[in-house]
């Protein structure tokens, strides 16, 4: 540690501004920091960073050079925010804690919040996380345990343990002293939980309510008795659509038999609904949701290669159809351009179909009740669509081949193809939700296969047929 002398802390250098216009973390504020750390000026480091809230500090370690990441915590020491590594890439903070001292991340993780160390830790090899957790304290070493213990994206894992429960035979003011006069209380908190001599959860008191009520009255006389209430096994995805379905800040969790073990806050189902969305719309590109933009070239190639290669099976089945009508190509080299219209057209179709179905069934809006009612809207459009773009596109090809009767049939093709895609959007989905597999991974190169197929076989057939090109 960096010895600081104590006249010179009086007065710090100036900090310049760590926001550029466009609200990104200026290069010359990184360039700044990142100097102090070259040449191991703790004073300045302090001085840079001091005012940065946890999620800055995270950006600013992003924007560091690997080497200079851990050095950053290691200048700071005690003032370094161990919260600020739940803000960074997985990749990153996995880097920085294999580079860190087991000391240094043992007291660092005994300042946070169950939930954020839980956070950090859970992505930890097991090794790791044993040797971190056999330095803590017992009771805390115990309590991550068991928030470990809990099923991955459960509501355990995301829940923190740190709350307020008091009897319900206590009164509003003995429920008031005793929060002013303990120390380790909750760092935010909205409510107070009543619990039973099990630890039972019987009820909760808002704090407005709370500090509304006169002193003598007792916690029960002003409880909710029904409590808005997740077990820590439920998915976060369905606790993020209990919270947004009624408007809540934060909930109890209970286990099995009814204890409570924690509480999950609002922050903590913002951050479910990012990961949700972001990993939605990673699938639906062919990106694996673990992907970063820290990763290594090679971790993104292996998270990207299993897409590309049932999207290359997916080309050589709609190959093969081609191939069938190799002679009618050759024939008509009309086709060979329009051929490419057609099955783009569908695969776009499909696309928009799939989309909307995939994210209906992702927020459950999309359910049995319904199911039939969104198959029938979604053909009606593929048929309008499919109408439109009949009509436009065979005039398009009568005006620049000069034939009338490929119009006909580029236009039959392309009904064809946009009814056939909007059906196999919504449906292709549908299926692989019952069959229990996700429909953001699998869905894509289904329907590709579907439009490309389709498209190839009714355009290339329809015309060796109307040609007589066989």
């Amino acid at each position: 540690m960096v010895e600081v002398d104590s006249d010179a802390l009086r007065t710090p250098p100036a900090v310049p501004p760590f926001r550029d216009d466009q609200g990104e973390i200026d290069g010359a504020f990184v360039a700044a920091v990142a100097d102090a750390i070259d040449t191991g000026d703790a004073l300045r480091v302090r001085a840079l960073t001091a005012d940065l809230h946890e999620a800055d500090l995270g950006g600013l370690i992003e924007c560091l050079r690997p080497e200079q990441r851990p050095r950053l915590i290691e200048l700071l020491g005690e003032d370094f925010d161990f919260a600020a590594l739940t803000e960074v890439d997985d990749a990153v903070r996995e880097e920085i804690l294999e580079q860190l001292k087991p000391e240094t991340v043992v007291e660092g993780m005994r300042e946070l919040e169950s939930d954020d160390a839980v956070y950090i830790l859970e992505d930890l090899d097991e090794e790791d996380q044993a040797e971190i957790l056999e330095k803590l304290p017992a009771g805390e070493r115990i309590t991550l345990q068991r928030s470990l213990d809990y099923p991955e994206d459960s509501a355990g894992r995301r829940m923190q343990t740190e709350f307020i429960a008091v009897p319900a035979f206590w009164t509003v003011g003995q429920t008031i002293d005793f929060m002013r006069e303990t120390e380790d209380l909750p760092e935010t908190f909205y409510e107070i939980f009543v619990v039973d001599p099990g630890y039972h959860l019987v009820g909760t008191v808002p704090l407005d309510k709370l500090l509304r009520s006169k002193r003598p009255v007792t916690i029960r006389e002003i409880m909710s008795e029904e409590p808005d209430v997740v077990r820590a096994t439920d998915d976060q995805e369905d606790v993020a659509r209990l919270f947004q379905r009624y408007n809540l800040v934060s909930a109890a969790v209970v286990d099995e038999a009814h204890r409570l073990v924690g509480v999950i806050m609002i922050d903590d189902i913002v951050d479910v609904i990012q990961e949700e969305a972001d990993a939605d719309i990673k699938a639906l590109g062919g990106v694996g949701e673990e992907e970063e933009l820290s990763d290594t070239v090679w971790d993104t190639v292996k998270s990207r290669f299993p897409w590309l290669f049932a999207n290359l099976v997916t080309a050589l089945i709609a190959a093969n159809v081609i191939d069938l009508f190799e002679k009618s190509i050759e024939r008509m080299v009309a086709l060979a351009v329009l051929m490419p219209i057609v099955a783009s057209m569908g695969g776009n179709a499909g696309t928009q179909s799939m989309t909307v179905t995939v994210r209906a069934l992702a927020t459950r809006e999309l359910r049995r009740s319904n199911a039939s009612r969104l198959v029938r809207r979604e053909l009606a459009v593929g048929l309008l669509n499919g109408l439109g773009f009949a009509l436009v596109l065979g005039s398009v090809a009568v005006a620049w081949f000069g034939v009338r009767d490929l119009g006909v049939v580029v236009g039959l093709a392309i009904l064809t193809v946009l009814t056939a895609a909007a059906l196999g959007g919504i449906l292709i989905p549908l299926v692989l939700d019952r069959l229990g597999v996700d429909p953001a991974v699998s869905s894509g190169p289904f329907v590709t296969t579907v439009t490309d197929v389709v498209g190839f076989f009714t355009f290339l057939g329809l015309a060796t047929l109307w040609f007589g090109l066989g």
